[in-house]
């Protein structure tokens, strides 16, 4: 393996997951690919119009993601001696990340995996399930913290 591609929200399971792709990474070794794929929201309404954001609010929404990942590798490089990158996408999560992992010939997709409901689950999807499912690499899911009993 010389490629691990990480799939990060800005939250503490990504942040996890990120943990355990450096150590394996550093064991391999390999290096990672720290990836966050955003969504510009579109709007629909129950008569059927949509509410589409201006170019400015998703550039504004482009920026932010940019900075927070910029934020991420700059913390991480900081803490070890593993190659990392990063690399922003728009668009359907799981589909980039498939996508990416393509693009870049990773051997592995890390994600984390949240801890939600099952009713949260259905009605919300799963990023990490549907990665799982579409991947053409082996895909490490790393839980995030359990609620509380």
């Amino acid at each position: 393996m010389k490629t691990l591609l990480l799939a990060h929200d800005f939250d503490e399971t990504s942040e996890r997951a990120l943990d355990t792709a450096i150590e394996l990474a550093r064991k391999l070794p390999a290096k990672v690919v720290v990836s966050h794929v955003y969504s510009v929201p579109v709007y629909t309404f129950p008569e059927g119009s949509s509410l589409i954001p201006s170019a400015e609010d998703a550039a504004r929404l482009a920026e932010a993601a940019q900075r927070s990942l910029d934020q991420v590798l700059e913390r991480r490089r900081a803490v070890t001696d593993v190659e990392i990158s990063g690399t922003l996408r728009a668009g359907v999560p799981d589909e980039e990340i498939c996508r990416l992992a393509d693009e870049i010939g990773a051997d592995m997709i890390v994600i984390g995996t949240h801890t939600r409901g099952a009713v949260a689950r259905a009605l919300l999807g799963s990023v990490a399930q549907r990665v799982v499912r579409t991947a053409k690499v082996p895909v490490l899911t790393i839980r995030g913290p359990q609620p509380a009993a």
